[in-house]
């Protein structure tokens, strides 16, 4: 329980601050740190997630959420995580895993690249629709297979899409993608509700820390300076990762 607090503090800042990632640290510490097997770890990480990021969320709402971006992306995903649970359900969860750190080293590339965009705000016109739903729905297909497949929000995926793609500021991005990863992440449990197994005292008490963790960063997230802040979250997932990898390239070896 304590384990399951400490974690869900450093997830919860992450989510404040970045807007992304806390699934990615969630999923790994769950299975290897706490000892729950995925097919646990992912909707406790949905559940956890989904609060943090709703927390998160609440200071950003009124200036820094692009909603018709929300409704774009968002609405793609919903489906997608259906089938990425219901792929998920088929995979061996050493193989799962393996397949997750692959996901979290694109992931810190990605925000690396994010890191070095000198971002200007550029709102969508009315000419501009057909281009973004271009970009837009394909970018809520894939975090919403991500999302059901690894129990992980997609913020990883979205915070670069809307930073390098749609050229949005960090701060409008990260704002944006809070919400879309409450959304996802409320599809993706939702796909996992047949034959659900969660213990519900560590996520709930995972989830209460990782909430006023995410609530408090995102208070002072104005005060950072985003590229600095886009580049440590991008070391944390690579050290994750290789964290994951030495665990589960082991196993499949001895299998």
């Amino acid at each position: 329980m304590l384990i399951g607090l400490a974690v869900g503090v450093l997830v919860g800042a992450v989510v404040g601050l970045v807007g992304a990632g806390g699934a990615i640290i969630a999923v790994p510490a769950l299975v290897y740190v706490v000892g729950l097997e995925p097919a646990e770890a992912v909707p406790t990480s949905l559940i956890v997630v989904g609060l943090a990021s709703l927390a998160g969320a609440l200071p950003r709402l009124r200036s820094d959420v692009s909603w018709p971006l929300v409704l774009l992306v968002g609405a793609a995903g919903i489906p997608a995580s259906w089938l990425g649970a219901a792929a998920g359900a088929r995979l061996d969860k050493d193989w799962l895993m393996l397949f997750f750190a692959l996901i979290m080293i694109v992931a810190g590339l990605r925000m690396l690249l994010a890191a070095g965009v000198s971002n200007v705000q550029s709102q969508p016109g009315a000419n501009r629709w057909g281009q973004l739903a271009l970009r837009g729905i394909p970018t809520g297909l894939a975090v919403g297979f991500l999302t059901g497949l690894l129990g992980v929000g997609g913020g990883f995926l979205i915070i670069p899409a809307l930073t390098l793609l749609l050229r949005l500021p960090m701060h409008r991005a990260i704002g944006t993608s809070l919400v879309i990863i409450v959304i996802n992440s409320a599809s993706g449990f939702a796909a996992h509700l047949d034959g659900l197994s969660i213990d519900w005292a560590l996520t709930l008490s995972f989830a209460a820390a990782a909430m006023a963790a995410s609530l408090g960063a995102a208070r002072i997230a104005h005060r950072l300076n985003d590229a600095v802040v886009s580049r440590v979250f991008a070391a944390l997932i690579f050290a994750v990762a290789l964290a994951v990898l030495l665990q589960t390239v082991p196993a499949l070896f001895r299998a």
